[in-house]
C-alpha cells in the first residue's frame, strides 16, 4: 500500500502515531515523518490512522479503501460530447498529473486520457526524497503517490513532449509519436537547478536532489558516510539537507551567497533565526558566501573553494539553487511562455503570446504562472505540494465544463518544512510582505508565529512548531485583514511591534522585455515571443 499525508493539513495531533507508531512517527514536537509505503501487516493499522486523523490529511490506495463516489456538478448533468468522447492528454504524469486524472474521472469525464511523463516511473511524492528517504527511513522506489481513484489512463512514461502544435492541437513526443487531444494540459513542473559548470557539475559526487533517481544514489552516498558533505544553498532543500547530514553524523559545511539561510522565502527576521539553529546543531554554516570552484581528482570530488578564500575538502556536494521550469518543449507553440512558466487565468486557461485566453490548453503545479486576485492580481508561480493539488483539481474541473460552471483558483498557498527537529509552516506569501511582527509565542523558546504585512494587511504567516495556529492566519489572508491583526492573541509576545522583514530585492518577470509588437490597425496587431538567454 502507498501512504501520503498532506502536510500543510496536519496539525500534529499524533493520532496516527499513537495508532500505527510502526509507519508514524512525531519528530520534535508537531512534526510528523511516515513511511511511504508501510507493509502489508500493518494495513489495518494504517487504515484506521487514516480514519482517525482529525483533519483527514492522511490519504492512502483507492484499493484499501470503498470506491468514493462520483462528483456531482452541474455541468456533469449536460452530457456534453467532450466530456463523453473527448480526448484529454496532461503533460507531466507527476503530483498535478495524476490528481487533474482524477478529478477528471471523478467528474464523469468518460473519453480517452493520456499521460505523458519523461520519468519511467510511476507519479510519486517528491518531499519524502529530501527527508525519509536521505534519513533511510524510506527508499526512494517506495515514494509512489496512492491512487485514489482508477483513472484508466494511456501512460507513456518515460518519453519526453517536445514540441506542441496549436493548428492541429498535436503533441509531439521524443519516440516520433504525435498525440492529438480536444484538451491539454501542462503540468510539467520544474527540474533541479544544476551546477553552471558543467566539468565540475559531472565529478563523481556532485549531486541535485529532485527526482527518484537523485534520491536514491544520493542516499547511498550518505550510506557510505563521506568525510564532509557541502550544500550550495540554504533555501528549503539545503537547509533539509543540511538537517539530514547532521542526524547522520556527518560533518556539513552550508555555502549561502546571501546574509542567511530562507531568506528569500521568509525574510531575514526568520533567517536569521533559522541561522543561529543551524550552528547550534554543528553546522559549518558560511553566510555571505559564494561556490567559486569544485576540484576533483581522478573524476572524483576532493574539494570546494570558496569566495571567503578558504578551501574545505568535501567528498559530497548537494547543489540546492532551486529549479528551472520545464517550458523549453513549447517554445515556437504561440503560448506565452518564458523562464518564469506558463501564463495562465485564474481558470488554469493558458494564455498565448498575445496575452489572450486559449480554450483548449490549461496548465497547473510549479509551471503555471498564475495572476492571484488577494494579492492584486500579481502573477505568482507557486511550487508547492498543497498548490499543484488544488490548481490540478481546479483546472480538470474547468476542461470539462461549460464558461457558467467553471472555478477560480483562489487557494491560499501554504507549504511545510522538516529541520531541524523544527516543523516550519506557512501560508499566503511572505515574499510580497514589507514588515513582519512575531504574533504569538517566543523565538527563544522556538515556538512562536509571525504575521507578514504589506501596507497595512496581513498578506502571510509563518509558524515554527505552532501549526495548529495557521488556519486562523488564512482566514486573516482572506479576509484581507489589517496589519498588525488588531486581535487579543493567546501566548502573546512581550514585543509586537512590526520590524522590517528584509527580504532580498528579486529581478521581477514583468520589468524584462517579453513580446516584439507588430501592426497598426487593432486587427492586424499581433505580439511575437522574445526569446532570452536563460538565466543560471
Amino acid at each position: 500500500m502507498h501512504v501520503v499525508v498532506d502536510l500543510t493539513k496536519c496539525e500534529g495531533y499524533a493520532q496516527c502515531a499513537f495508532l500505527a507508531p510502526e509507519a508514524f512517527r512525531m519528530v520534535g514536537d508537531e512534526a510528523l515523518m511516515f513511511d511511504p509505503a508501510p507493509p502489508d501487516e500493518l494495513r489495518e493499522k494504517v487504515l484506521r490512522a487514516a480514519a482517525a486523523c482529525p483533519v483527514q490529511a492522511l490519504q492512502v490506495d483507492v484499493a484499501d479503501l470503498p470506491a468514493p463516489p462520483p462528483v456531482e456538478t452541474m455541468a456533469a448533468a449536460k452530457g456534453e460530447p467532450l466530456r463523453r468522447e473527448g480526448r484529454i492528454v496532461i503533460v507531466g504524469a507527476s503530483l498535478a498529473g495524476l490528481k487533474a486524472a482524477e478529478r477528471l474521472r471523478a467528474e464523469g469525464f468518460t473519453g480517452s486520457l493520456t499521460m505523458i511523463g519523461d520519468e519511467p516511473d510511476e507519479p510519486y511524492d517528491r518531499p519524502p526524497l529530501s527527508k525519509q528517504v536521505q534519513l533511510g527511513w524510506a527508499h526512494s522506489a517506495d515514494t509512489a503517490l496512492p491512487r485514489r481513484r482508477e483513472i484508466d489512463a494511456d501512460w507513456k512514461r518515460g518519453v519526453a513532449a517536445t514540441a506542441l502544435d496549436l493548428e492541429r492541437n498535436v503533441v509531439s513526443l521524443a519516440d516520433g509519436q504525435e498525440v492529438g487531444f480536444d484538451r491539454l494540459l501542462i503540468s510539467t513542473g520544474v527540474r533541479a537547478r544544476p551546477w553552471p559548470v558543467p566539468q565540475e557539475a559531472a565529478l563523481d559526487g556532485v549531486f541535485t536532489i529532485r527526482t527518484q533517481a537523485d534520491a536514491a544514489v544520493l542516499r547511498e552516498r550518505l550510506m557510505n558516510k563521506p568525510n564532509r558533505v557541502l550544500i550550495i544553498g540554504s533555501g528549503f532543500t539545503g537547509s533539509e539537507m543540511a538537517s539530514v547530514c547532521v542526524d547522520l553524523g556527518i560533518p556539513v559545511t552550508v555555502a549561502e551567497a546571501g546574509p542567511a539561510p530562507l531568506v528569500g522565502a521568509l525574510g531575514g527576521v526568520i533567517g536569521r533565526i533559522s541561522a543561529g539553529i543551524m550552528r547550534e546543531h554543528g553546522v559549518d554554516l558560511r553566510t555571505n558566501t559564494r561556490l567559486n570552484s569544485l576540484r576533483g581528482e581522478d573524476g572524483r570530488l576532493r574539494r570546494a573553494q570558496l569566495s571567503d578564500g578558504t578551501t574545505i575538502d568535501v567528498d559530497v556536494a548537494v547543489v540546492a539553487l532551486g529549479g528551472i521550469r520545464n517550458v523549453e518543449w513549447l517554445e515556437g507553440s504561440g503560448l506565452a511562455v518564458g523562464v518564469w512558466g506558463v501564463a495562465c487565468d485564474a481558470g488554469c486557461r493558458a494564455f498565448d503570446a498575445n496575452g489572450l485566453v486559449t480554450d483548449n490548453v490549461f496548465v497547473a503545479g510549479d509551471v503555471a504562472r498564475q495572476p492571484q486576485p488577494m494579492f492584486g492580481y500579481q502573477f505568482l508561480s507557486m511550487e508547492h505540494w498543497g498548490n499543484a493539488v488544488t490548481q490540478a483539481e481546479v483546472a480538470a474541473h474547468n476542461m470539462i465544463s461549460s464558461g457558467s460552471d467553471r472555478w477560480p483558483h483562489l487557494e491560499v498557498s501554504a507549504f511545510w518544512s522538516l529541520q531541524f527537529g523544527h516543523n516550519i509552516k506557512s501560508v499566503g506569501v511572505p515574499p510580497m510582505a514589507d514588515q513582519i511582527a512575531i504574533t504569538q509565542g517566543s523565538v527563544e523558546s522556538r515556538h512562536f508565529v509571525a504575521a507578514y504585512g504589506y501596507k497595512g494587511r496581513v498578506v502571510g504567516a509563518v509558524s515554527w512548531n505552532q501549526g495548529k495556529w495557521l488556519g486562523f492566519y488564512q482566514q486573516l489572508i482572506e479576509q484581507a485583514a489589517p496589519f498588525p491583526p488588531p486581535y487579543d492573541m493567546i501566548d502573546p509576545p512581550p514585543d509586537r511591534t512590526p520590524v522590517p522583514a528584509e527580504f532580498p530585492e528579486i529581478a521581477r518577470p514583468g520589468r524584462d522585455a517579453t513580446v516584439v509588437v507588430t501592426g497598426h490597425d487593432p486587427s492586424e496587431r499581433r505580439a511575437t515571443l522574445v526569446r532570452t538567454a536563460r538565466r543560471h
